[in-house]
């Protein structure tokens, strides 16, 4: 019976131990995910200023002639490839996002996967800021 008692006590503790490291690993895998989905909730919001950007830029570049004859001090050339370059990123960054939305599993359970993914949305939250912040060098000239 004490050999009994003392097998049943091993096994609940091994089941115990096994069934933690599970526990702490969801957790783990879970908190990755989490950070990721925060990444991602506080860039999101910059696609639809992103997006109005593109057509002010779109706008501007139609009316480039009719500006520089406003502002004769205004280097069109520079201007044209700037603003290119500038709606380029940002077009670039609203597709990332919008790829990795579509790719992105919330309940896979792989750590390396949600690894990956919190990976990319960290990356693509500095295309963000860099793209935000051309927006402010190059359009200032026309507010």
């Amino acid at each position: 019976m004490k050999k009994l008692i003392i097998l049943s006590i091993g096994l609940t503790a091994i089941l115990s131990a096994c069934n933690n490291n599970k526990a702490a690993k969801e957790t783990e895998d879970q908190k990755i995910s989490e950070q990721a989905i925060q990444i991602h909730d506080e860039i999101m919001p910059q696609i639809s200023v992103f997006d109005h950007t593109t057509v002010k830029i779109d706008s501007i570049l139609t009316n480039l002639a009719g500006i520089k004859a406003a502002h004769p001090a205004i280097d069109t050339t520079n201007t044209r490839t700037e603003l290119s370059e500038l709606k380029t990123k940002l077009e670039d960054a609203t597709d990332n996002m919008m790829t990795w939305m579509k790719d992105y599993d919330a309940v896979n359970e792989d750590k390396a996967y949600q690894q990956k993914m919190y990976d990319r949305v960290v990356e693509m939250k500095k295309q963000f800021e860099d793209a935000q912040a051309g927006i402010g060098k190059s359009l200032a000239v026309f507010k």
